[in-house]
């Protein structure tokens, strides 16, 4: 993990940077998150323990950064087959969202994310990676919202921010 170059921002420019030190700089940086859904429903991970930030925590389908140079839409489809043994989909592209979140012990999540949908095939298998996922789940809007008022503590706080600040763009619907 320690050596893989993101894009990020520094000085102004898009440069490839370490992806622990974005983080532990606050760098504006390049990021996919995926929605994998299933009619009302969407397929959400709970993250490994080992991951270095927010461990345990429920995130959308799929959170990542594109390797340096590497295009938003195949590094959304490589990421589905590494952390979750998703292959054979189509990520749709629906915009970009821009969001600033202390992601715990000093580190700073600040995404310019492109975002994704994938409509899922009823049945789709799943081979989740256990040094990236502990758990899924595949959870109706309204229940995730609820969820999210109730206990926001056991979510990453970018699924708490897509879910309050963009359903309109990621899922078509107003909040």
């Amino acid at each position: 993990m320690n050596d893989i170059m993101i894009p990020a921002w520094v000085d102004g420019r898009l440069t490839p940077v370490e992806k622990l030190a974005a983080h532990q700089r606050g760098l504006r940086h390049k990021a996919v998150s995926v929605f994998v859904m299933d009619g009302p429903r969407m397929l959400i991970q709970r993250r490994a323990l080992g991951k270095y930030h927010t461990p345990g925590l429920w995130a959308n389908t799929c959170c990542t950064h594109p390797e340096w140079e590497e295009d938003a839409a195949d590094c959304a489809n490589r990421r589905l087959s590494e952390e979750l043994g998703i292959t054979g989909v189509i990520p749709r592209p629906r915009g970009q969202v821009e969001y600033r979140a202390d992601v715990g012990d000093g580190l700073i999540e600040h995404e310019l994310v492109d975002v994704f949908v994938v409509d899922a095939p009823r049945e789709m298998p799943l081979a989740p990676n256990p040094d990236e996922v502990m758990d899924t789940r595949w959870i109706d809007l309204d229940t995730l919202r609820s969820e999210i008022a109730t206990t926001p503590e056991v979510f990453t706080p970018w699924l708490r921010i897509y879910m309050a600040e963009h359903t309109a763009l990621i899922f078509g619907n107003p909040a």
